[in-house]
């Protein structure tokens, strides 16, 4: 796994400020925390640069794509075909994440589909994939906690 970009305190309180308001400027932020504009700016880019600033597309909730149902697919693959199997699975849409797990599993895919059936149709294509070996879906009930890092920054800000 690589090694991730350490933040610090000030580069926490400018990720927290850019969560409450995503399209705010450089300009605005640095007034907002009482730093310079060129100081915003640098940081930002070192953010992005570095991957620790990411795609903002978590926020589009698929459902509003048409895709109400989400379940989490469990993949047992043989080792030697793991990096191809990973592509392939990139290479279908509902595919949102891939990880690399341990334990008797090797990956697990986190899927959206339409319906029962659409998951049907994706599974099946999943163990099309050659490679694969077995998979085991587990569907979303409900979420009890969404995905969030603000609590997460708000220590990194406080210096914890």
């Amino acid at each position: 796994m690589p090694s991730a970009q350490r933040l610090d305190a000030t580069d926490a309180r400018i990720l927290l400020a850019l969560g409450r308001a995503p399209r705010a400027t450089a300009v605005a932020l640095a007034d907002e925390l009482g730093l310079s504009r060129n100081t915003v700016q640098s940081r930002l880019a070192r953010l992005e640069q570095g991957e620790a600033l990411r795609s903002a597309e978590h926020r589009i909730d698929p459902a509003a794509l048409g895709y109400p149902l989400t379940a989490f697919v469990t993949v047992r693959v043989v080792q030697r075909l793991l990096d191809e199997v990973g592509r392939s699975l990139a290479a279908v849409p509902e595919v949102l994440r891939v990880h690399g797990l341990t334990g008797p599993s090797d990956l697990l895919v986190h899927v959206v589909a339409t319906d029962a059936d659409d998951l049907y149709r994706i599974a099946g294509q999943m163990l099309e994939i050659p490679g694969v070996e077995r998979t085991n879906n587990a569907l979303v009930m409900r979420e009890m906690v969404p995905y969030r890092i603000t609590p997460l920054l708000e220590r990194a800000a406080a210096g914890k």
